[in-house]
């Protein structure tokens, strides 16, 4: 089968075979991966550099003789002082051999087809040596596979460029990034760029005339030769390559011939691939847009009738509207924003009013302060709701802090790195705090503390609220459900009684994690930067939350539970889809390999 014959024939399990991308919190983009297409690429590279992308050509001279002229100029470059005197490679027995190659194809070490690799350097006074304009100074972040990216390039002066004449780049060298995450970044300096210097993160290979180097750029890329990259770092915290190693790298050289034709046949089916990348975009956006319009109509609903007529047109086509996961989590955000606008269930006149609710949480709350249970709360500025989702008449607008007791912090005390026997108190970090699920836990080992303070104790019934993080992991409340014994919260989550007065803790994680509650965390967060970012008790207390009738927080809260159950029944069996077709995709890839 050819290689276009592979693409066409499993045309939709490319473009099927979509995963999403790792993210953490609440407020996630929802983007995903194309998957299938991501393995389509790597299996083009991979099938190049085995000799199995095009048809070899009985007239095309050996690889031996290419080998043969690349020594020979090596040499010469040798006689005339450009490069030093070429040193004998090891040679490549056959259990260093990891795959076959086709007759006329020959084993080289990388070595052996360049005239320089190495790596750059930092100029004196690191950062403090860049100027606005100069000679490029190329660092990791500007190399990038399909090419340099230079719209943050630094500069150095042309007198510190001349120092360092060991690291100067000239157009058609190859650049490889041999640390950090970024190793194995590989990039074709373009012949419109006359001249630069690299850092010490980059190296520098420059392959010997008459070596195809839109060949090698596309071998360094291969999954090949990037497991070689990433299973052959030096160091003791496997820090990158050095010189030496890269060196010593297997390459599995075809005829100049057959480079060319390989180049042209991977040019075309890359283009292939971005064209079937765009059109599998494009039917993700149009299906976003879809999903975002049919729940429009949901939150718009005029009444309760309307409302469950338009739920009921979307059920006809959930099997076709919600096919991402990024669909069924904007269904869950509709639900929660039905569920506390009073849409999500009918209200009842038999339900005791919140003027009653209200004039019981205060009397309560006046006599836990009588017997300094708790201290008198400072008064908070009343609430302009103008600007807020209309709700139903019979509910009311309160703080967050008129329906709370006591809220407090936790602690975070040092822990050792193994699990502790049990019996020992365990920290509960940010982490296992996720939006609309009930702790549970299992009387099972957790990481102890040294000097357990009883009053930071998880008890079932706690509201807890993330404080302090990331910004898309501050504001994320949930509600302990059941815990262990002697498990207490970190300093970054802040945990809340409600006052006892029948209400729900359910309902009110539910009204923090939605609508102009969420919206309003979203604005009290303060930071730096989005990597730490926090959010004060005072901001928490002054939160706006929809109260309805006790009776209603708990219909509404059983309601959403049904609802989200089926959401994720929905993202279970997706899920399972989608692990299906990445597999087939993997398992075709393996298939065209052997």
């Amino acid at each position: 089968m050819s290689a276009h014959e592979l693409i066409t024939e499993h045309l939709d399990l490319w473009t099927q075979a979509v995963t999403k991308k790792s993210t953490a919190g609440r407020g996630s983009n929802g983007k995903v991966e194309l998957t299938g297409i991501k393995k389509l690429r790597e299996l083009i590279l991979e099938l190049a550099v085995r000799g199995k992308l095009v048809e070899q050509d009985p007239d095309d001279e050996p690889a031996s003789v290419l080998l043969e002229q690349v020594a020979n100029e090596k040499i010469q470059l040798a006689k005339v002082g450009q490069i030093k005197k070429p040193q004998k490679s090891p040679p490549i027995l056959p259990e260093d051999i990891p795959f076959n190659i086709p007759k006329g194809w020959h084993w080289v070490r990388l070595g052996e087809l360049t005239k320089k690799i190495g790596s750059g350097a930092t100029p004196r006074g690191g950062k403090s040596a860049y100027v606005e304009s100069g000679v490029p100074f190329l660092r990791s972040q500007n190399i990038w596979n399909d090419g340099l990216n230079l719209q943050d390039v630094a500069y150095i002066p042309f007198e510190t460029h001349e120092r360092m004449s060991n690291t100067h780049v000239f157009p058609s060298d190859i650049l490889l990034n041999i640390t950090g995450a970024s190793l194995g970044r590989c990039a074709v300096v373009p012949v419109g760029l006359e001249t630069a210097n690299v850092s010490q993160h980059v190296t520098i290979i420059r392959t010997i005339d008459p070596l195809s180097r839109l060949y090698l750029h596309y071998l360094m890329l291969s999954p090949y030769v990037q497991s070689l990259i990433w299973g052959r770092q030096v160091g003791m915290a496997r820090e990158g390559l050095s010189k030496k190693v890269l060196e010593q790298f297997e390459i599995p050289l075809p005829s100049l011939a057959e480079q060319h034709r390989i180049v042209q046949k991977v040019d075309e089916l890359m283009a292939l691939c971005d064209r079937l990348e765009q059109h599998t975009s494009d039917q993700l956006g149009a299906h976003e847009t879809l999903v975002d319009t049919l729940l429009g109509t949901l939150t718009q609903s005029a009444n309760a009738t309307e409302l469950a007529d338009n739920w009921a047109r979307l059920a006809e086509h959930f099997d076709t509207l919600f096919t991402t996961e990024q669909s069924i989590d904007k269904l869950k955000q509709t639900i929660l924003q039905l569920a506390v606008t009073g849409q999500l269930v009918e209200q009842d006149a038999g339900d005791e009013s919140v003027n009653t609710l209200l004039d019981r949480l205060s009397s309560e709350k006046r006599r836990l302060i009588k017997e300094k249970v708790l201290k008198k709360p400072k008064a908070l500025e009343p609430l302009d709701t103008s600007k807020f989702s209309a709700i139903p008449e019979h509910w009311s607008w309160v703080n967050l802090g008129d329906v709370i007791g006591i809220m407090d912090a936790g602690w975070s005390p040092a822990c050792p790195s193994q699990p502790a026997e049990l019996g020992n108190w365990g920290v509960l970090k940010t982490t296992a705090v996720q939006v609309m699920q009930y702790l549970e836990f299992e009387n099972k080992k957790l990481p102890a503390n040294k000097a357990p303070k009883e009053q930071y104790e998880v008890h079932t019934g706690d509201i807890l609220i993330t404080r302090a993080g990331p910004k898309n992991r501050v504001g994320i409340s949930c509600v302990i459900k059941e815990t262990r014994d002697k498990l207490m919260i970190s300093d970054k989550i802040i945990r809340f009684h409600l006052i006892e007065a029948g209400l729900s803790e359910e309902y009110i994680c539910l009204c923090l994690n939605a609508g102009e509650t969420y919206g309003y965390l979203e604005q009290a967060k303060s930071g730096m930067a989005e990597s730490q970012m926090n959010i004060s008790q005072d901001k928490l207390k002054a939160a706006p939350i929809p109260l309805c009738p006790a009776n209603e927080q708990h219909r509404i809260v059983q309601k959403v539970d049904e609802l989200m159950a089926l959401c994720d029944h929905l993202k279970q069996h997706l899920n399972q889809a989608s692990n299906t077709r990445c597999q087939l995709a993997g398992a075709v890839v393996e298939g065209a390999l052997n």
